[in-house]
């Protein structure tokens, strides 16, 4: 029988504003490669490309666009680094994402898109092997450094965020690849946590890459929970 070839895992950090995303998401990245990991990390958007700078004027207000036109941008904007995540997963790098799909679901369907409308565009991605949601409260956002700076980071719509948040791990959460992580706590504590989930895949996974929203796979997921 063939040997089964290991390809990186793809983990991707997500969650509300201020919620320490970028901190934990750097701090995993050092803890990897001392580790011994080919890691790689990617931030969504990514505002160096022609796409990402005109998203980088949009979220400091300096310019203006339909909320339509805003949300295929940033879908644009992660189908330019698609090919290369899956070349990286494939040469055995670990990927680990700040933000990804998920975010861009959650703001665009806050703002009264529709929510099937605005998962659209990302059918097809790369899907990530595990996906860990930074939850942080409002209370904590408020006191945390620059919360308010740019445009999405206002109490209300935060929380409606958090309600798309809750409802893509309902359909993502079988077995394990939606973990939802307290960003209250200290951020030792929150790096524990992060670490205890992601050092299972540090070494790799013989599965195959899954793709985002595919619908046949859906339907496998949706009758393996009733087998």
């Amino acid at each position: 029988m063939p040997e089964v070839q290991k390809r990186g895992a793809f983990i991707v950090v997500e969650g509300l504003d201020r919620s320490g995303k970028s901190t934990q998401s750097t701090q995993l990245l050092e803890k990897l490669r001392s580790a011994g990991i080919d890691a790689k990390l990617l931030n969504f958007p990514d505002r160096t490309t022609t796409i990402g700078k005109m998203i980088d004027s949009y979220l400091r207000s300096e310019s203006e666009l339909d909320d339509r036109a805003i949300h295929l941008l940033f879908s644009a904007n992660r189908w330019e680094a698609a090919s290369s995540i899956e070349s990286s997963l494939r040469a055995g790098t670990l990927i680990l994402c700040d933000r990804y799909a998920f975010s861009g679901l959650a703001f665009s369907a806050a703002k009264g898109l529709p929510y099937t409308w605005c998962r659209a565009p990302d059918v097809g991605l790369p899907a990530p092997d595990l996906t860990l949601l930074l939850d942080v409260s409002p209370e904590q956002q408020a006191k945390r450094g620059g919360f308010g700076a740019e445009r999405y980071e206002k109490a209300e719509m935060q929380e409606r965020v958090r309600a798309v948040f809750e409802r893509v791990g309902d359909e993502m959460g079988a077995g394990g690849r939606w973990v939802v992580v307290d960003a209250d706590a200290e951020q030792d504590a929150v790096a524990y946590e992060l670490w205890r989930h992601v050092e299972p895949l540090a070494q790799g996974t013989e599965e195959p890459i899954r793709r985002l929203w595919d619908e046949e796979e859906e339907r496998r997921r949706v009758s393996e929970l009733y087998l």
